[in-house]
């Protein structure tokens, strides 16, 4: 039988490092008092506080449950070890190695969460994508944006729900806002955060000319309670109601129900249409703009560490963070990691975990700070 003595050894080394970004210790504790919080009668008195103790609840004891299934694997074929020396068994040594191999795989994904690091990055998702340079193509890309994004919540089984969306006066749309629902969709999506370019053969040219577009992508991490992290004084709102069209889902309304909400100092504007009345639409409303206030004013508190060190960035052409270009040749690459792959067509189905990951390694390694500016 093969020595797996290393093989072993490094699991139990990988094991310890889980305990430490997984915070074992405290969780557990965090696990005894949520228990005691779901046991108490009144609980339910606040729904929405109901619903946040029993979700943190069910997040805490799924990391828990994790690492105890490591350790216990860890544990088995330690134990299958010994019976193998004692019994001068070669055959054990195939389940052996099948189990560290197990291991060891489940722990290359568990060693993505160390790589959530920032504040927000269990929140969902607040995002908006808007059309730019490009015309007709950059309508029709943007759509092609929401679809990708729309597929790849779909994978993860996280909820994808589109608040407000305006069509495009020949094909696509010009915007869209939406909100994916799920443990660390801010942490995944701040990826995508940025400029996203297309080159293609536009189908809108007669001549076949090939055509770049351009595509924006902002993210920005959900509250639930618009009071937990910005006051927001609505004298300084003015706020629209209109009728709601569109695809925003099966609940849009065609009553005058739609909110459209102008933040005036700062000129934010966002909109709801697919909740089930006007004031519901306000309230979901309210929530995004107190996402994408909080967001301007940390992207304060950066320009104002760039004017110090001399930094500068660029807007326009070439600020872009990825490209995806079909024609002449078929490549997907993200500016800031590297990270590039040729399977286009699989990424715009929804396939972006590569790029999540990859910038996530080059954010930890210093290239750059979670909700940066396009």
């Amino acid at each position: 039988m093969a020595d797996l003595t290393d093989e072993i050894a490094d699991a139990r080394r990988r094991l310890a490092e889980a305990a430490h970004y997984l915070r074992l210790e405290e969780i557990r504790d965090r696990r005894l008092e949520l228990e005691d919080v779901v046991g108490q009668p009144d609980l339910w008195d606040d729904a929405d506080r109901a619903r946040q103790v029993n979700q943190e609840l069910a997040e805490v004891t799924d990391d828990i449950a994790v690492y105890e299934r490591l350790e216990g694997m860890i544990e088995d074929a330690e134990t299958l070890v010994e019976l193998a020396v004692e019994d001068d068994d070669a055959d054990l040594g195939g389940e052996i190695a099948t189990t560290l191999s197990t291991v060891a795989a489940a722990f290359d994904e568990l060693e993505l969460r160390s790589l959530f690091t920032g504040e927000f990055d269990e929140k969902d998702a607040v995002c908006h994508i808007q059309s730019g340079e490009g015309g007709t193509d950059a309508q029709d890309w943007a759509e092609m944006l929401l679809r990708m994004y729309k597929r790849w919540a779909e994978g993860h089984g996280f909820d994808f729900e589109i608040e407000s969306i305006n069509e495009g006066a020949e094909a696509g749309i010009t915007s869209a806002e939406f909100l994916v629902r799920g443990r660390r969709a801010y942490g995944m999506l701040q990826s995508e955060h940025g400029v996203h370019r297309l080159v293609r053969i536009s189908p809108f040219n007669k001549e076949s000319k090939r055509q770049t577009a351009f595509a924006s992508m902002h993210v920005v991490p959900f509250f639930d309670q618009v009071s937990d992290q910005i006051e927001i004084d609505e004298t300084e709102l003015r706020i629209d109601t209109y009728r709601s069209s569109g695809a925003g889902g099966q609940h849009v309304n065609v009553t005058d129900s739609a909110v459209r909400i102008t933040h005036l100092p700062t000129g934010i504007v966002v909109s709801c249409q697919n909740e089930r009345s006007q004031h519901q639409n306000k309230d979901r409303a309210m929530q995004m703009l107190a996402a994408r206030l909080l967001d301007l004013e940390h992207q304060k508190r950066q320009d104002e560490l760039q004017a110090i060190s001399g930094e500068s960035k660029r807007v326009g052409f070439g600020s872009q963070i990825r490209s995806y270009v079909l024609q002449p040749y078929q490549m997907v690459k993200d500016l800031r990691s590297g990270h590039e792959v040729g399977a286009v067509e699989t990424v715009l189905g929804g396939d972006v975990d590569g790029f999540i990951e990859a910038y996530l390694r080059w954010l930890r390694a210093g290239g750059g700070e979670p909700m940066a500016s396009d």
